[in-house]
């Protein structure tokens, strides 16, 4: 991986990952980046000293905010960046493994790449995942096959063309939308060896999906009324 004299910042949105923060802000530190960002939205737990003592900067928000809107306020106060790493907090030491996302957008060959996790069990039923990749391809003619990764790479100049970023789960439905149709190259990759925590078939994973789905169809119906 070439970085050169690129500043490559990895930005990590974290609510209640006390158990996962630690090992996933130290597999990113093993990347070349210049530093590699913990928001910490609203946690009860201790999700902001697990980060630090991994090395991370913090950011603390003592009110959660929800996850697009905990990952824009990062970005505005922060320094500038070259080239951005998003990732989940529960990612654990796969983390290690967004090598190979962030090396397709610092060698130049894409604006926006984005991590494929390879088969996984444990999930829901896959109606939100749907409902995310056709509000993509009726949005932007792009037919995604990670619409909800949050695991993504992105110039600083394709960022600034999906921002302000999209409120709660609806972050990645929009950012894959808006910079499509700005024009900027969206990729896909597959990491092998990717993982996270599967929120399952329980009532805790369906109100989450649920939740999803209503941040999901909100970002798509404000942009559904931008093409009118």
């Amino acid at each position: 991986m070439t970085s050169g004299r690129l500043r490559i910042v990895a930005l990590v949105a974290a609510h209640d990952e006390e158990d996962t923060i630690g090992e996933t802000a130290e597999a990113l530190r093993r990347l070349p980046l210049a530093e590699v960002v913990v928001v910490d939205d609203g946690s009860a737990d201790a999700t902001s000293s697990a980060a630090l003592a991994a090395g991370a900067t913090v950011l603390r928000i003592p009110r959660r905010v929800g996850k697009g809107g905990a990952m824009e306020g990062a970005i505005a106060r922060l320094p500038p960046a070259d080239v951005w790493l998003f990732a989940d907090a529960d990612l654990g030491r796969s983390a290690e493994g967004l090598g190979s996302v962030l090396d397709v957008v610092v060698s130049g060959r894409a604006d926006m790449a984005v991590a494929m996790f390879p088969p996984q069990g444990g999930g829901g039923m896959g109606t939100v995942k749907r409902a995310s990749s056709t509000a993509i391809r009726l949005l932007s003619r792009f037919q995604p096959e990670a619409p909800l990764s949050g695991q993504r790479a992105i110039t600083a100049s394709c960022l600034a063309a999906v921002r302000p970023l999209a409120g709660g789960f609806g972050v990645e439905t929009a950012m894959t939308i808006d910079a499509v149709r700005a024009g900027f190259r969206v990729v896909e990759i597959p990491v092998p060896g990717l993982t996270h925590r599967a929120t399952g078939r329980t009532l805790r994973g369906f109100a989450h999906r649920g939740r999803q789905g209503v941040h999901i169809a909100g970002a798509a119906v404000l942009r559904a009324a931008r093409l009118r």
